[in-house]
């Protein structure tokens, strides 16, 4: 009988017996073929947690009994985990940077597959009843940083300083994120700060919902989170482009990547040249890939990948 487990570590465990499995090619579709046996081992991204946990129960769901374990320790763990060897499969809600690439790549003597496996976005969000509804990149640099590295002429810190908001009956805008550990820390510092630096009266939390529950429960408050955790608590923002367009975060915008913050999802993979992965991991491959994998990628808040580019990834 399944068993699905949610320890206090934020480690994510599954067991169940795998009886039929996968010859796996890069196909559209997955089934039941032969006999595999494995166990399969993840680390990395606390965004992408609920949707490993999806992708694994369908895989548990078609072929009972297999040993995964899959850590929620955030995206910068991945890196040297793959590195160090303590795992072969590496979720990340960001692109590797050059410095990480390297490093396994020395270690290795060659570079990590990365196949991007979903969509998703970073969003500004704001409580549900505040009046602001579109944001330009170089405010949104202005209230989150240090030194406006967007090119806005000065900092805000106060709801009057927005057109929009300056007859919103609060003061001071409180301000939430993600911390260190996070892939959406990251890649928000460097699409929406420009690379400067976070303000140090950030409260930073360790995942996006956490964030948009705090937002949702102050009215002075603004946060930035992935996509998928959109709730009726808040709104999103619209980006302002510079040529005034206004682009909302939705599936059409960011699977076209028409909104300025749609960003990939990746799964990094220590796979050596010429080498085929063991059979669970294949087979969960396969499955992300698949259509049927697409399909629960929305049904979790994110974006399925265009056609053009599952094809793409399908050739790994």
């Amino acid at each position: 009988m399944k068993r699905i487990g949610l320890l206090r570590d934020k480690t994510y465990r599954l067991r169940f017996t795998l009886v039929m499995a996968l010859m796996l090619c890069a196909s559209a579709t997955w089934g039941q073929q032969q006999p595999v046996s494995g166990t399969l081992s993840a680390i990395g991204s606390d965004t992408m947690a609920g949707l490993t946990l999806r992708w694994a129960e369908a895989l548990t769901n078609r072929y009972p009994g297999i040993n995964v374990q899959f850590q929620a320790t955030g995206s910068a763990s991945v890196p040297p985990a793959l590195t160090a060897g303590t795992t072969r499969l590496g979720p990340m809600s960001r692109p590797m940077n050059e410095q990480e690439r390297q490093a396994f790549t020395d270690r290795y003597g060659y570079p990590p597959l990365a196949l991007r496996v979903a969509k998703d976005a970073l969003v500004l969000v704001v409580h549900r009843h505040n009046p602001l509804q579109a944001i330009t990149r170089q405010q949104a640099d202005a209230i989150f940083s240090t030194r406006q590295a967007c090119g806005a002429k000065a900092p805000i810190q106060r709801w009057n300083e927005l057109p929009a908001t300056h007859d919103w009956p609060y003061g001071h805008i409180a301000l939430h994120g993600r911390n260190l550990a996070s892939g959406t820390h990251g890649l928000f510092q460097a699409e929406v700060l420009c690379g400067g630096d976070f303000r140090p009266d950030i409260s930073e939390h360790p995942g996006s919902s956490a964030v948009v529950a705090a937002v949702g429960e102050s009215p002075n408050a603004m946060g930035y989170a992935g996509y998928n955790h959109l709730s009726p608590m808040v709104h999103a923002l619209r980006l302002i482009t510079q040529n005034g367009a206004e682009i909302a975060p939705t599936e059409q915008t960011i699977q076209r990547n028409e909104y300025p913050f749609s960003r990939d999802l990746y799964l990094y993979v220590n796979l050596p040249p010429g080498k085929s992965l063991p059979p669970a991991d294949q087979a969960l491959l396969t499955l992300i890939l698949s259509e049927e994998g697409q399909q629960i990628a929305r049904a979790a808040g994110f974006v399925p990948l265009p056609e053009s580019d599952l094809k793409t990834q399908r050739t790994w």
